[in-house]
């Protein structure tokens, strides 16, 4: 447990190292298909929906028998096979009917469907023909700055140490079905090459610009290939602002490896089946804060005092504490640049 904290450190905020009930989101665009219902529990790795990989719009007659309900934007509709060559079945969600033509409706359809696994045991809150699914996460999560790819699961393994960088020559197929943890950053060529192993997912303390730029390039292209992907994620804790996972992010990485866990999209966060653990909360001091901005971001260290208002870069006045990193002389940072962990 977390020891009680002084009424002087109220003024900081908190992060929360792992929030409970975190609420997924996944996109239902027209073409894809629910294969849950709001209120269902599922497992990691049970079907979730059919994603449409190849959609197009399509016009069909849309023929009901007497007594039928009338046919609603959103219906799933299958076509009878026509009796004239080249006439097939088409099946898809219906959009709406074509203006003038109340028989004639279009409908979203396609060839090639993927089916998305549900990353995290949860509940079904909501499903939205057209828009989403929301899936409440039974596992705890840690949010994270930035999430590319597609929401992945797998068990969680270090790769290398904070400071360090994972090459593409450091990963072959004995990392496949894992999510790595990888250090202060990684680059596209090393993304790419974990998705070739088979490795299900990255994370890092921070991912460049450009390189998220290649990734998602590589990703579309792989999208759009002919045979379905394995899911690959990456989450960036930070952002893009380069700096090594904070001490008390890997202790709590080492404390959860080998466990089950999932990437998420949106939001972005690392989600964790901590069950098997006995305790997987950490316990910090109640002095111990994280610097989020400024020169020094990504450091952590404790509270010496409050040290008032101080004067910063550019002229500024802002309500200051002492924090010391290390063995190092106290350094005063703004309070707004600072966190407390949870």
């Amino acid at each position: 447990m977390t020891a009680a904290v002084p009424a002087w450190l109220a003024a900081i905020p908190v992060r929360r190292l792992l929030e409970e009930g975190v609420e997924a989101r996944f996109p239902l665009p027209p073409g894809d298909r629910p294969l849950v219902e709001a209120g269902q529990e599922v497992a990691a790795g049970d079907p979730l929906l059919e994603h449409l990989r190849d959609r197009r719009i399509d016009e069909v007659d849309v023929v009901r028998a007497a007594g039928a309900p009338a046919p609603l934007p959103g219906d799933r509709w299958t076509t009878a096979p026509g009796r004239r060559r080249g006439e097939d079945a088409v099946e898809g969600e219906l959009l709406g009917p074509v203006p003038g033509r109340r028989d004639r409706w279009r409908l979203v359809t396609g060839e090639h469907r993927d089916v998305v696994e549900a990353p995290v045991a949860g509940v079904v809150t909501e499903v939205r023909p057209g828009a989403e699914i929301r899936l409440r996460s039974a596992w705890p999560a840690l949010r994270a700055g930035i999430a590319a790819g597609s929401t992945t699961h797998g068990r969680l393994e270090l790769a290398t140490d904070p400071l360090g960088e994972l090459k593409p020559g450091g990963i072959d197929v004995g990392r496949a079905g894992a999510i790595l943890v990888v250090g202060s950053r990684i680059d596209a060529e090393a993304l790419t090459r974990a998705r070739a192993m088979g490795v299900r997912g990255i994370i890092s303390a921070s991912l460049a610009g450009k390189d998220l730029r290649d990734f998602q390039a590589s990703e579309k292209r792989q999208r759009a290939a002919l045979h379905a992907a394995p899911s690959f994620g990456v989450l960036a804790l930070d952002g893009a602002l380069r700096h090594p996972i904070t001490p008390t992010l890997m202790a709590l990485f080492t404390r959860l490896e080998g466990c089950p866990s999932a990437i998420l999209s949106d939001p972005a966060a690392l989600a964790v089946d901590t069950g098997a653990l006995a305790d997987a909360v950490l316990a910090l001091p109640p002095d111990l804060v994280r610097i989020r901005t400024g020169v020094n971001a990504g450091l952590e260290g404790r509270v010496v005092g409050l040290a008032g208002p101080r004067r910063f870069a550019g002229g500024v006045i802002l309500d200051a504490a002492w924090i010391r990193i290390g063995d190092e002389e106290p350094l005063d940072v703004p309070l707004g640049d600072l966190e407390r962990y949870a």
